[in-house]
């Protein structure tokens, strides 16, 4: 005996389910940065990341950390704390000026953020100054 069930109601739902596209989990990231990773730069009094998308300026902590000095072989980190930060590009892109510029020596420009969904990121760019 032939069901009155037709099959394609049970299987449409589930492969529309499984063919159906998904949202995307995106994370903010750094696609620019002054200086870029690995560079080496003459005594930069700026430095700047710009992000894949706009940040919310609060959850976005910055900090520069010399890594590294020359004629010191075991440097411990210092954190250079002489800068001011300013948003622009539509709170994208985040600038660090200084003080004074960097001394000679090795950096990490270190960031951490929370995404609109309360996920946690952190990221840095190692750059050195001649």
């Amino acid at each position: 005996m032939r069901s009155h069930f037709p099959f394609a109601t049970l299987i449409a739902p589930a492969l529309s389910a499984l063919l159906a596209p998904t949202a995307a989990v995106a994370q903010a990231r750094v696609v620019a940065s002054t200086p870029v990773e690995g560079a080496t730069v003459a005594r930069p009094r700026t430095v700047a990341l710009t992000f894949s998308e706009a940040m919310l300026p609060p959850s976005v902590a910055t900090s520069i950390v010399m890594t590294a000095m020359p004629g010191m072989a075991d440097h411990p980190p210092m954190t250079i704390r002489n800068f001011q930060s300013a948003w622009s590009n539509e709170n994208r892109t985040i600038t660090l000026t200084l003080r004074q510029p960097l001394v000679i020596g090795s950096y990490d420009l270190r960031w951490q953020a929370a995404a609109a969904d309360g996920r946690r990121m952190t990221g840095k760019i190692s750059f050195s100054v001649k």
